[in-house]
């Protein structure tokens, strides 16, 4: 089976076996707390409760553990490769046009402050309006 064909789940829970497998514990480097995944979690602006703070730990460890892992394998000779479809981007000069509908743009928007759209704050703790 392909891991193409592995749902996320399954992965997950495979993981969790391997982490907690005998056979696997010398590769184990990576161990997240619950701590860091609280911050990850407020970065991320995802509420979490304990349970899933605690299952997160252990699957972003195990998931940690196996890229870890792939350190250890042998790639001399192996040329490195960004795609294998064969697919190439189709791109096109960048111009800058007028557009006509710009002002009835604006007029749509909540908040206008010298042509541009106003929104919240992203960053810090404001809740200014930028």
């Amino acid at each position: 089976m392909s891991i193409g064909t592995i749902s996320h789940v399954t992965f997950a829970k495979f993981g969790i076996f391997l982490y907690n497998s005998a056979i696997i514990k010398k590769y184990l480097f990576m161990s997240l707390s619950t701590e860091e995944v609280k911050k990850i979690a407020k970065l991320a602006r995802v509420e979490l409760t304990a349970d899933e703070e605690k299952r997160h730990a252990t699957t972003i460890s195990t998931v940690l553990d196996f890229v870890y892992m792939l350190n250890e394998v042998d790639t001399e000779g192996v040329e490195p490769t960004a795609q294998v479809t064969g697919l190439e981007d189709v791109t096109r000069e960048d111009v800058v046009k007028n557009s006509e509908i710009k002002k009835e743009l604006l007029k749509q928007m909540p908040q206008v402050s010298a042509g541009l759209l106003k929104v919240p704050a992203v960053f810090g703790d404001s809740e200014d309006v930028i």
